[in-house]
């Protein structure tokens, strides 16, 4: 199954460009599901379907389950439980309403799942937030521990403190459970993202900030969209300023993306599936392959070390910090960061090294000879 996440700069258009994408692929006889929590209900038939996120169900269905699954331990306490009418969904409560709504959607029967992201930034933590979130969950309640579960009433007497409850492991395992499903469709092969940008001076930004963002998660760009282009014939002085400046900032993106795809400024709201089947972008002939992730180049018949390879497209120098700790390694690029679990040979290594060469980092592990195998 496809699916196609569809982000862009606030008030770019990004929800209206996701509509008509799933209308023009639903209208070609494809089974498509179309993920917004704007996506209007009229659209829906003829081989498109809609899922709506909703965060504050979402929030009291989930919190009324955690406080039915760990009702002893509040009952000990004294605490009293909370009822639906009086929940009010906290923070965050969108990003799991949306990571759960792509879990579901890539296991239902369409062909194409398009879905609604918030804007670019808000959808690159996004994508970001199931592998931070589990590698806080492996790191505060390690898995292996639940293992010592029958062992637990004398560790507690040992240590002097309470050990963690069995419905904490159980919790944590099912959040681990949701979140590498989630995981996994955003990791996909088969996932792309699309771009929505209006021409002006944010949009090469823009583009920077997404094609860096999505680089450091393993993922590509499907396609560039430029939306809400103004007619280039306007005999109009005051609209063919307008235009003469959007057309130039179009030009820096197609230097920059190479290959944008133009949609035209309806002059109004668009309304309806008529007026989405004039917005839908043309799909790119070859959508490129995901941005590979982290490479380990072996070089230690030339000079002893081994090169691991991060593809970092847009990177630059000042802004790229690296830092080893353990087993990891803490890379930081511009507001981004990831911790990349090392493969085990680097593992044996120590780092020596690093350079940037047009986008591709180059990071130098020497063999330590204490850990290292040695030849005869």
């Amino acid at each position: 199954m496809r699916i196609i996440l569809v982000t862009g700069l606030g008030g770019a258009g990004r929800t209206t460009v996701a509509a008509a994408t799933a209308l023009a692929e639903a209208r070609t006889g494809r089974r498509v599901l179309l993920v917004s929590e704007e996506a209007d209900p009229r659209l829906a038939g003829d081989g498109l379907s809609i899922l709506r996120p909703d965060p504050a169900e979402d929030f009291r269905r989930e919190f009324l389950a955690l406080q039915a699954r760990s009702g002893a331990a509040l009952d000990l306490l004294g605490a009293a439980p909370f009822e639906d009418a009086e929940l009010t969904e906290l923070p965050g409560s969108r990003q799991f309403a949306l990571l759960r709504a792509l879990r579901d959607a890539a296991h239902g029967e369409h062909d194409l799942a398009v879905v609604d992201l918030p804007p670019l930034p808000e959808a690159l933590a996004l994508l970001a937030l199931p592998e931070q979130l589990r590698r806080y969950l492996r790191r505060l309640l390690p898995p292996e521990r639940q293992a010592a579960r029958a062992l637990r009433p004398m560790l507690a007497q040992l240590a002097g403190v309470p050990m963690p409850a069995q419905w904490l492991y159980e919790t944590t395992a099912r959040w681990e459970t949701e979140l590498a499903a989630a995981q996994a469709v955003a990791d996909a092969p088969t996932t792309r993202v699309r771009l929505v940008l209006e021409p002006g001076p944010a949009a090469v930004r823009a583009l920077r900030t997404a094609r860096l963002g999505l680089a450091l998660q393993g993922l590509a760009l499907d396609a560039v969209v430029a939306n809400r282009l103004l007619p280039a014939d306007s005999e109009d002085p005051w609209l063919a300023g307008l235009t003469a400046q959007q057309h130039r900032h179009l030009a820096e993106l197609r230097t920059a993306a190479g290959v944008v795809h133009e949609l035209p400024h309806l002059g109004r709201d668009p309304r309806g599936a008529e007026d989405l089947a004039l917005l839908a972008p043309v799909p790119p002939a070859a959508a490129p392959a995901p941005a590979p992730g982290p490479q380990v180049e072996d070089r230690r018949e030339e000079d002893g070390v081994l090169v691991w390879h991060i593809a970092l497209p847009g990177a630059v120098k000042e802004e790229l910090a690296l830092v080893r700790r353990g087993d990891e390694l803490l890379l930081t690029v511009g507001p981004f960061r990831r911790h990349l679990p090392l493969p085990p040979a680097l593992r044996r290594c120590t780092v020596t090294g690093a350079g940037l060469v047009e986008g591709d980092l180059r990071v130098r592990f020497t063999p330590d000879p204490g850990l290292w195998p040695r030849t005869p």
